[in-house]
């Protein structure tokens, strides 16, 4: 056997191979291997530094990119950040009026998932206050408006519910003496066919609702909301997000998103069903946050393609480059921005006799609908193994929608008519690319799907292994052993190995061995 002396591997590998005689099999296996080291091809890395690139804040359209500016002039909160604040507004306030088509039989909401990552102090809540001032305005007034229709229905309630307890005394006292009580069961049913609704008030925007708290807000309150928080631990740190209900939550926001049907079923209180319902969701996490999350909810946060909605961002803090700047006497750009999200507010939301929203469907123009086809087969290019996109292909998937929904908010906001130009969707579809890359910073960097971390794991395992015994193979069922236990996450964690060039299985009969790409050992530290 070789002489177990401390040293590297690739002084190992160089060896005499005149001692090959003196080896077993196994070990002569392994010095022709490195011998052919040269076959082997150049490993593909697992996660890459992807360099951010710069906002392109010029595709935002004219009154939005000037209300940008002079926000950000003041704030100096980071401009992708100031950006989100503002499309969220948009989002919030056009989602009621307009569904988007982008192909036959493919359609959506215009209601966007925009998510920040960033730490606390980086003045989102000041950003979103900027922008969402009108909206907070118009609820206000709203609710105002609405105190005589409020004191009326509780009035009209009393009413009701005196009347619903005496037919069900007289019920009862009937019943006890044996006579019919036909005559009172129908006047209680048609009681019930006329119970008082309550006055459907606009509430738009929530900060700290669990999933199902908002989705019972969306189908008995008002259809159209958005969850606007600078605080997301309040949504990914909740008790909604436990371990015993995280399923159903992200099931119920993939859902709203999606703009579909759901049905809550309660064990103690009102079961109910949210129909025609739209949400946004504009929300700033700090990474250990999410990285909390991501270990609560295991591989369900991707997996289940909750994250996958979301445009990310992740900016570079601004802190420690703001110095203190007077406030300007006015906000002539910010003025002009929220008088056109107060027009479009002032249009009554079209809803039925249910509760529901009909929103009005848009379609792309044909130039816009080539556009958008040529954009999404470049993403789907890059899906499979080996593509840019193959670590957030959850993400890149949805893209192509998401780029069609902001195209609509821009279309809708500048006041266009008709089918979304080629205009508009090119320059949403540049902004949504930048998100897309954000993506991969993020999720290549920090937060990997299951499938590569356990790669990575596994990667890491094999790695360390094979520095301390001096080989560069093991038998699949110790790295079973010693890594990864589940056998069906181990053969995934394998498959992505092998498809980035660095391990090769073998088989010998019934043993199984994996062998690590030689090239690794003199790149990566143990």
């Amino acid at each position: 056997m070789l002489n177990q002396e401390n040293i590297s591997p690739g002084q190992y590998f160089q060896k005499d191979v005149a001692n090959v005689a003196t080896l077993n099999l196994d070990d002569a296996e392994i010095v022709q291997d490195e011998t052919n080291r040269h076959e082997w091809p150049e490993p593909q890395p697992l996660t890459a530094k992807i360099e951010p690139e710069p906002y392109p804040i010029e595709s935002l359209p004219a009154i939005v990119k000037a209300a940008v500016d002079e926000v950000h002039g003041f704030v100096k909160a980071p401009v992708p950040m100031v950006a989100a604040s503002a499309i969220s507004a948009l989002s919030l306030v056009i989602q009621a009026h307009y569904d988007v088509e982008r192909a036959n039989a493919l359609h959506s909401p215009t209601g966007l998932f925009m998510l920040t990552i960033a730490d606390s102090g980086e003045r989102k809540t000041t950003c979103d206050r900027f922008f969402t001032k009108a909206v907070t305005d118009y609820v206000a007034a709203q609710a105002e408006a609405a105190k005589p229709a409020i004191k009326n229905y509780n009035a009209d309630m009393d009413s009701w519910e005196a009347k619903r307890g005496g037919v069900k005394d007289q019920i009862r006292q009937l019943a006890k003496s044996g006579k019919p009580t036909g005559n009172q069961e129908a006047e209680l049913r048609n009681l019930e066919h006329n119970k008082p609704e309550p006055p459907r008030i606009p509430r738009l925007m929530y900060a700290d609702a669990t999933p199902e708290a908002l989705a019972y807000s969306l189908a008995k309150q008002w259809p159209s909301g958005g969850v606007v928080s600078a605080e997301a631990g309040i949504v990914f740190g909740s008790h909604g997000m436990g371990k015993d209900s995280v399923t159903r939550n992200l099931a119920t926001l993939n859902l709203l998103w999606d703009g579909a049907s759901l049905k809550i079923d309660r064990k103690t209180s009102e079961s109910f069903t949210v129909i025609g319902a739209r949400l946004t969701v504009a929300l700033q996490v700090q990474t250990e946050t999410l990285n909390s999350f991501f270990e609560k909810s295991g591989a369900l946060a991707r997996g289940t393609g909750f994250l996958a909605r979301f445009l990310v961002s992740w900016p570079e803090s601004t802190q420690g480059y703001r110095p203190f700047t007077e406030a300007p006497e006015n906000w002539p750009q910010l003025a002009v921005f929220n008088q056109q999200i107060t027009k479009i507010l002032n249009i009554p939301a079209p809803i039925n006799e249910d509760g529901a929203l009909t929103p009005q469907m848009l379609t792309l123009t044909p130039e816009a609908k080539v556009a958008w086809i040529e954009f999404h087969d470049g993403i789907e290019m890059q899906l499979s193994s080996g593509g840019i996109l193959f670590g957030v292909r959850d993400v890149a998937s949805k893209i192509a929608d998401n780029a069609t929904r902001m195209a609509a908010l821009f279309h809708v906001f500048e006041g266009g008519v008709g089918a979304i130009s080629l205009d508009a969707f090119e320059r949403a579809s540049a902004i949504v690319a930048w998100h897309l890359n954000e993506s991969r910073r993020f999720f290549g960097e920090i937060a990997l799907p299951t499938e590569l971390s356990d790669a990575v794991r596994l990667n890491d395992w094999l790695v360390q292994h094979c520095k301390r015994e001096h080989t560069h193979y093991v038998a699949k069922r110790e790295a079973q052993r010693h890594s990864i236990r589940d056998g069906s996450r181990l053969d995934s964690a394998i498959t992505e190995l092998e498809a980035l060039d660095r391990i090769q299985i073998r088989k010998d009969g019934k043993k199984i061995s994996i062998w690590l790409n030689p090239k690794i050992l003199t790149q990566e530290p143990a």
